[in-house]
Formats: structure tokens, sequence, C-alpha cells
């Protein structure tokens, strides 16, 4: 390439490519409909008094929200952007619409814009620049070849073409990809390219057209809040009353969290993003060329009016914006040639045929990121009618369209139309707002959008956040850490000798070299007894006067609650579909006082759930009290022993009957809450200890069981616990969807009581009308665990050939001495309507999961194993897994 590529230089004004133009400006017409105009400053036009919903953010993804709900029947909906339509991040977009996402929500939420995006010239009359180029994901070694072969199997299940493709393949479709370093490719006709400033203005004229006001030059100052609701918004130019607030705005959707009367929490960062613009090359790009994406080299590069537009994720990423509304509309940022150099060699190794061209610009754009490469989307916490569509990772033209729709369901229904809990922004809490936190992590969070992730990878800044009291001596005896919600886990003990390096860098999607250790850790469970360090599940206390405290839980749950003090009762939370809003276990600690337990990554939604259905009673109380208490599981057929020694207690079943709760003394330490559960089906307790004495209690526990062959363990080993008992959980196997009927759990709502609960129709209609889905457990069968590709999440499963499901979570059964996979399988009539899941259509299938497009043959069962588990284990050789089909 000319010009001085290679060194840092001030280029001569350019005009800005078509575009990158104010689109908010051209004037359209819908079909068949009146003309549009959005209402400007110039002159000023007044505000309305009163709005249903006011949308802050004029771009890609605030008007999506818009057109979406004009679309769903909205009226009085008003639209501000603080400078013009379109000119924040969205000027800037690279205008790539790709499928090949990590989660299955962001590959459906990319598809539908996809389809829209195609459509919005022929509803509004505004060409767009769609044009469906398809995609090429490159793999440079095997490892991201296999990445690539199990997003092909996802994108299947949706729906998706897509192809598993040869390098010389590549050669075909894309004549500039140099492909002499390649192993193979992915490739998806699907994908495409449009004008992101042209979507934009699409949208706002059919969101008009719908009724929708649009007001320019108008800032969002802060949004007002009486008794947890939104009441109006404070702009440059007045107040709007409204019920509704959605903050769409980008980059500074943080700022205006932080602003608003009551904070709110958007945790979310900018980082400069670089992308160069060549001239027409000797032979003109097609329009049509395939986009790249060459995540092993870090870059993408599409076809350009004759040109490439060509850009990337560099490992040393420019946090910026770090205070303050500094802008009104996003400008082109300093060039750095020196920064961008890796990106142009990478460029230049995977099309050499550009080496001579001549660039027109490097572009300098602004893009938000999130602390987990997931976009945030949903109502927050505490503050009803609030709701937050922005930190697109750089992903936000594709996922606009979908986004915008899943958000314009959940204001008008209460829900969306899919799960969308990988990000929903009550994932996260306070604790992420932390402007250093957000800093160190977002430059993190950007190399790794085409890092190659293998399964159970972890974030390495942000760390040590939230720790329990145990983890200094924890970390001592070898313990590896994983996060959730900020709070550090174990995820196994690095027996002494072994080389912790090794450990810790191992990424494979074959056996992992933690394999033993784990292995190690469960038979001492099955055998002997661990404790595992569990003080990061989240733990509220709900009291009352009264019996408000038990009748808002009768309310709320589907399994009986009003039981005898100290009984232990495991339940969801359901909401009016009979779905799981949250799954925990709830202690009764005296008439008119309960223990709540819940997932870890459950505490602002589940805090969130509960105050939403509370009546305003001062005499009902509920608190957090997760820090409060350690929480220890002693896991194993010789934790009676240890704690009988402790609390000089017999601990034996006919004194301490399961799923029962004592508050009694551990050597020094008293009111110690000790639970005769552990969460994974074998023997064993959970201690919930003040924290103060938690390390004397640990230590106790530690030196009274070494004659008992007592040892730490970690989350995995609980994993795979839990997994061979068939124990599902929430955020992977169940969620906002998944009612108990569809996974066994029937048993635990109680249809014999006269008492309403959220949910309660739905299941009733369920059990008259049959489950068209079903939780079910699967092992594999002709599977080497040495050499095959291991199962680790989100595999198709097959029955008879059909395509009937994908797994929820998977693990490694040291006990059956087999993977075993949990998901869910539903199929449907000759008419295409879902059909009932009988046992019996279960049980008659022949099953094959696909790992990467190889399939394995698998037996599928209602019911765990239990009556193995009592048995002598056996060698695999002998296993006989036709004696385990369901009755």
């Amino acid at each position: 390439m000319r010009s001085g590529a290679w060194s840092v230089r001030t280029l001569s004004p350019v005009l800005l490519p078509r575009w990158f133009c104010d689109a908010g400006a051209r004037p359209a017409r819908l079909r068949g409909q009146r003309s549009v105009r959005f209402l400007s400053t110039d002159p000023p036009t007044a505000l309305p008094a009163h709005a249903r919903v006011v949308i802050c953010g004029g771009g890609v993804v605030g008007t999506s929200v818009a057109y979406h709900l004009a679309r769903l029947g909205w009226t009085e909906i008003v639209l501000l952007e603080q400078g013009r339509l379109g000119a924040g991040t969205t000027r800037f977009c690279a205008g790539i619409v790709s499928v090949a996402k990590p989660l299955s929500i962001e590959s459906k939420m990319a598809d539908y814009s996809n389809a829209l995006y195609e459509r919005l010239e022929e509803e509004t009359g505004v060409k767009t620049g769609f044009v469906q180029t398809g995609s090429l994901c490159l793999a440079q070694n095997q490892d991201r070849f296999l990445s690539l072969k199990r997003l092909a199997s996802r994108l299947k299940v949706l729906g998706v073409s897509c192809d598993v493709i040869k390098p010389k393949d590549v050669a075909q479709l894309h004549p500039l990809v140099n492909i002499h370093d390649l192993v193979g490719a992915l490739h998806l006709p699907g994908d495409s390219v449009v004008s992101p400033p042209d979507v934009n203005h699409a949208l706002a004229v059919a969101a008009a057209a719908h009724g929708v006001q649009i007001y320019e030059h108008t800032s969002v100052n802060q949004v007002l809040v009486k008794r947890g609701h939104v009441t109006a918004v404070e702009t440059d130019r007045g107040s709007i009353e409204c019920e509704y607030f959605v903050n769409c705005a980008g980059q500074w959707a943080y700022e205006l969290g932080q602003s608003s009367e009551v904070k709110v929490s958007v945790p979310l960062h900018g980082c400069e993003h670089f992308y160069l613009l060549t001239k027409p090359l000797s032979e003109p790009t097609r329009p049509e060329s395939p986009v790249v994406i060459d995540m092993d080299g870090r870059i993408y590069a599409r076809a350009w009016h004759g040109g490439i537009l060509s850009g990337g994720f560099e490992k040393n990423p420019k946090p910026i914006f770090t205070e303050g509304r500094n802008q009104l509309e996003i400008q082109n940022m300093q060039e750095d040639w020196d920064h961008f150099e890796p990106m142009l060699s990478a460029l230049l190794r995977r099309m050499p045929g550009l080496e001579a061209c001549e660039i027109q610009q490097l572009v300098n754009c602004p893009e938000s990121f999130t602390p987990d490469m997931r976009c945030l989307m949903g109502e927050t916490p505490g503050i009803y009618g609030y709701f937050v569509l922005a930190g697109m990772n750089s992903s936000g033209l594709s996922f606009a369209g979908g986004a915008g729709k899943y958000l314009a369901e959940w204001i008008t229904y209460g829900y969306p139309s899919a799960n969308v809990w990988p990000l929903d922004i009550k994932r996260f809490g306070n604790l992420q707002s932390s402007r250093t936190f957000l800093r160190h992590r977002v430059m993190e969070v950007m190399p790794l959008l085409y890092e190659l992730k293998v399964p159970r990878w972890d974030f390495q800044t942000g760390r040590q956040l939230r720790t329990s009291p145990l983890y200094d001596r924890l970390d001592t005896q070898g313990a590896r850490w994983m996060e959730k919600h900020g709070f550090e886990r174990a995820k196994y003990f690095v027996p002494a000798g072994k080389d912790l390096l090794a450990l810790d860098q191992s990424k494979t999607f074959y056996k992992p070299d933690w394999f033993d250790i784990v292995g190690a850790e469960v038979k001492c469970c099955k055998e002997a007894v661990c404790v595992i360090d569990m003080s990061s599940f989240t733990k509220f206390e709900l009291t009352s006067a009264g019996d408000q405290a038990l009748r808002l839980l009768q309310r709320l749950c589907a399994n009986d609650l009003d039981v005898p003090v100290g009984h232990i009762v495991h339940t969801g939370m359901l909401n009016e579909r009979g779905g799981y809003e949250n799954d925990c276990s709830v202690v009764r600690l005296s008439k008119n006082s309960f223990f709540i337990i819940s997932p870890t990554d459950q505490q602002v939604h589940c805090w969130s759930w509960i105050k939403k259905h509370m009546p305003s009673d001062p005499q009902l109380h509920l608190e957090d009290v997760s820090w409060k208490y350690t929480a220890l599981n002693l896991i194993g057929p010789r934790a009676m022993d240890v704690l009988s020694e402790l609390s000089y207690v017999s601990m034996t079943p006919e004194h301490f009957p399961s799923l029962f709760c004592k508050e009694m003394s551990v050597g020094y330490a008293n009111g110690i809450r000790v639970m005769s559960m552990t969460h994974t089906g074998e023997p064993g307790f959970m201690l919930y200890i003040p924290i103060e004495y938690a390390l004397h209690v640990y230590n106790e526990v530690m030196s009274v069981g070494q004659k008992y062959g007592i040892r730490n363990a970690g989350y995995y080993a609980l994993r795979s616990l839990r997994i061979e008992k068939f124990f599902a959980f929430w955020g992977q196997d169940l969620d906002s969807f998944t009612t108990p009927l569809e996974c066994g759990r029937e048993f635990r709502v109680k249809f014999d009581k006269d008492t309403d609960f959220l949910g309660r129709d739905a299941l009733l209609r369920q059990r008259v009308e049959g489950v068209t889905r079903r939780f079910v457990m699967l092992v594999l069968e002709d599977h080497d665990t040495e050499l095959d590709l291991w199962p680790w999440w989100g595999e198709p499963i097959y029955r008879s050939g059909e395509l009937v499901g994908v797994t929820t979570s998977s693990a490694y059964s040291y006990t059956l001495e087999r993977h075993v996979c949990l998901g869910f399988l539903s199929h449907t009539n000759s008419d295409g309507s879902p059909a009932v899941i009988t046992p019996d259509f279960i049980n008659r299938g022949d099953y094959e999961v696909d790992i990467a497009g190889q399939k394995f043959p698998a037996k599928a069962k209602l019911y765990p194993f239990s009556s193995l588990f009592a048995q002598q284990k056996r060698r695999k050789d002998d296993m006989e897994l036709s004696n385990f089909q369901s009755k």
C-alpha cells in the first residue's frame, strides 16, 4: 500500500464516504403513506408535555426500538437525539451483518436483523445499501477449525444456512484471499453488508410514519423517578412526563445512567476502533464479494466502493471517554498508524494483492464494550419502566434489529419472545460499575472478540473483587480460580508437585489437563468427605411481623412453603407463563422468617423479582445477607462423622433428616445454620457460617476430617456430580420459558393445595394439554474420552436422524465412566405444530449428539441412573447400558 501507510501521518481532508453522510437530512417517503419529516431545533419545536415512552439515542439501536414499538401498536413515542440522527457510532459502523456469534440468542438477533434490513427498502423507499455477500470465517489452525465446526452445528439448529469448506473453496469464493496457511473455513451465504446510516434513516422514517416523534439536538439531562417508577425525563429543552424510558445512548449510556435522579448502573466502556478505507483497486472488488473474517489474524475485510474496508481487534486496545459526555456527535478521532500496523500487516498477509493499492483514510471511531462481551438489555433493577439497550461490543448493526424487537416485546408484554437472560442487564450489579474495573476489563474484552475461546475460559482482569474469608487459605492449598458475578470460586485444587503453569494455560476442546484432579475430588466426595466453599451463592432473608412473608412466598413459589420450622423446600419462582424466574432452596427459620438460597448470578435478578411483587408493607422486610455468611458444603458419607465430632450431636438421618436445618455449634462457633443437603444428591451438609467464624470453622472441619480422608474440592467436581444425578441448574438448563412439568419437577408444584401462585393457571393448562418439550439425560456411547472431542454445551441432539434439541449442560461422569449430557427434546406434528412429548416417544428413539459435526450415539433417559450409584463401580466395557432403558 502507498501513501505512507507504515508511519504516523496527517492526511489532507477527504470527503467522507456516502454512508458517512447525515442520514437524517434526507427526505423520504413511505410507499402509500404521507411524507415524513423529523422535528429539529431550527426553528425550535416545542417538546410534548407527555409521552408513554421516551427513547434516548437516535442511532440504529434507538430507532430500531422506536420502530418495533410502533409496529406493536404503541402511540405517544418520543425519540430524542442530542445531535443528529445516526451521528454517533452508527455513522462509523463497518456495515457488516453476520450471524457468526458466540451465543444462540445473538445469532437469532443477527439473523432477524439481516431479514429486517433486506425488507426495509421495500417498506420505506429508502435505499439501505443491502447486499447479500455472505461471509467467510477463516481458520489458520485445527483448534479454530473445531470452533467453527461447533458454530456450524449450532447455527444449523437455528435454521441458518452454513457450510464448512476447504481452503480451495475459499479461493474460489474470494480470489484475493491467500489460502496457503488455512486449514478450512465456515461459509455463511446469508450474511450481508449494508449502509448503516441509511438503515438508521430507514428505521427512523418507518417509525415516524407510524407516529413516532423524533427530536434532534435535544439532550437528556436526567430521568426522574418517584416511588421506584419512571415519571419524567428532563431535557435541555424542558421535561416530558412518561411511563417508560429507554436508554439507547450508546457511548454515553453509562454517564446517562449515573446522571439520573436514581443512579442506574450501565456497565460499559469505550475503546478506540480502527479500520482503513482504500481507493478502488485496479480490478475493483465486486460489491457481492464475501466478507472475510480472519480471527486468527485479528482482522475483517469487506468490499467497499471498488476497494476494501478492513479493521480488526488488536491485542493492545486504547480505552477512551473516561469522564463525561465530551462530544455531542462522534468525529473521526486521531489516526494512529503505528497502532494499526499489526492489523495492516495481517491484512497484507491475507490479501497480498492489496500491496499496490492506495489508502483513502484510516478511520478511528469509538465502540462501547461490556465486562463479558455481551450487550446490555432489559429493565433495570429497582426502577420500573427504565429500560436499557446498549453496549453492543462492535456488533451494533448485527444486533440492532433483533435486539430492538426483543426489547419492544419486553416493554409491551413484560417479557421478550426468546430467552435473553445471557444479555439481561440484571446479570450485573453495581459492583461492575467501577470506572477502573471497566477500563481494565475492556482492555481484555476487545482482544477477546477474536481470541480462540475454548470451554471454561476465564477473564483475567477485574479479579478478586469479591472473595470468601477463606480465599487466602484455599489459594495456598492449590486452588485454581474462576469468577462468577465478581465472586472468586475454586474450580479444583492442584495437588503438590503438579505443574501449575501447564494447568493454567491448558486450552483444548478435548480431554482437559485437570481431568484426573477433578476425578480424584469426585471420588473423595463419594467415598470419604470433601469440603467446597460455596460462599458465592445468593442469600436473602425475608421476615415479617405477621404472616406477610409466608403469603408473599406462597404467591411467588410453586412449591408449598407452609411447612414446619426447620424444613427446607426446593422450589421455583415462576412467572405467569409457568417459566422459572428463579430456582432456589427456602428454609423456614421461624414462623415468619425465611432464608432463601439462589444461584450466584441470581443476586440482582432474584432481588428485583421479589421486590417487584412485594406489597408496600413496612412490616415486611427483605435483606440481602449474601455477604454475612460463608457457606461450606461437606459432601460424602463421612460428613456426618466430621460434624458429629465437632458438634457433639448425632448427625445420622434418624436424628437429622434430609432437607432439614438446625442452628447449632460447630467447634467454638455458635449460631451455625447446618442444613442436610448438598445441591448434588450426595449425602452431606451445607454450613452457613457467620463470616467472623468462617476461618475457625474451616480449620476445625479440616483438622477433624483428616482421619476421614477429607480434602478440598471445587466447582468442577460439583458440576460432574449434579449432572450425573440429573440436577437441572438455573441459567444453564432452566430459564424463564422452562416449566416444572417440562423438566420433571411436577412433584415440586402444589397442585393439591388451594393456593394461588404465579404460573398456576399456565401449569394447569399444560398438565391437561401435555408438554411439547422435555428435559432428558443422554449418556454417550462409542465415545472415546481420550481421543474424541468432548461435549460441553449447545450440541445438537438427533432422534432417529431428526434434529430434536440441543444440550444445555454436559460433564464427564466419573461414576458411569461416560459423558453425560442434559438437554431438551421437542418435535413437531405433520402440520408443523408442536407435538406432545411422551415417555414412550423418549424411550423409543435412537439418539445421537452432534459434536462439531461428528455424531455420537447416546441413550436417553428421563430419570438418573440412581440404582447404579448404589452398586460397586464397574469398568465401562462391562456396562450394559441397555439395562438402563426407562420404564
